[in-house]
């Protein structure tokens, strides 16, 4: 039950030496997307859902190989995918509410690379600082890229800790005594991006 967003991911777009672009996280075939799929496990079950990037600028060398890769997310697109009705209103809102992201107060979150090591065949580390509700915190993640010669396309799977940025509700990291009740720090972002 609770997401997280955030930014991340890396890679792609191999033929430019400086690009950026922004989306809304829609997907059209044969176009670029960009999309994040957030998943988050409590005792009981889990939840998921999407979160849109806001911007992505991406750095190449005269090699193709990705130099740095910087993202804006827009935390006020976080939204659940698994309910429907009522019950998707309440959790996207108290997603957003003060107890998760508080988005009215901090509606983007943002990473910032500090090095990217390529480990071949496509494959990189980047490590860089994630902001989230004005905490920054240092965060390192795999990406891999593959180019079919008219898309590239950049994943990534992405673990955040949400006890690092105050997000406190649920968390056994703050509360004790919370049984089955307790939602796990931990959540994944899946990362997908697709550009020409």
């Amino acid at each position: 039950m609770n997401i997280k967003s955030i930014t991340l991911i890396m890679a792609c777009v191999i033929g430019l030496s400086t690009m950026s672009f922004t989306t809304n996280g829609a997907s059209t075939e044969g176009k670029e997307s960009a999309t994040i799929i957030w998943k988050a496990e409590k005792v009981t079950g889990k939840h998921q859902g999407t979160v849109n990037f806001k911007n992505i600028n991406w750095n190449f060398d005269s090699n193709g190989t990705l130099e740095s890769a910087d993202f804006t997310v827009d935390m006020t697109s976080i939204a659940v995918t698994d309910l429907e009705g009522d019950m998707k209103g309440k959790l996207q809102g108290h997603l957003s509410s003060e107890d998760f992201f508080h988005v009215e107060e901090h509606p983007e979150a943002h990473f910032k690379t500090t090095a990217v090591k390529s480990l071949g065949k496509g494959a990189y580390d980047i490590t860089g600082d994630l902001t989230i509700k004005g905490i920054t915190k240092p965060l390192s993640f795999q990406a891999q890229v593959e180019n079919d010669g008219h898309m590239k396309h950049a994943t990534a799977t992405v673990v955040i800790d949400r006890s690092e940025y105050d997000v406190r509700y649920g968390s056994n990291s703050f509360f004790k005594g919370l049984g089955d009740k307790a939602i796990y720090d931990d959540f994944t972002l899946e990362v997908d991006i697709k550009k020409h």
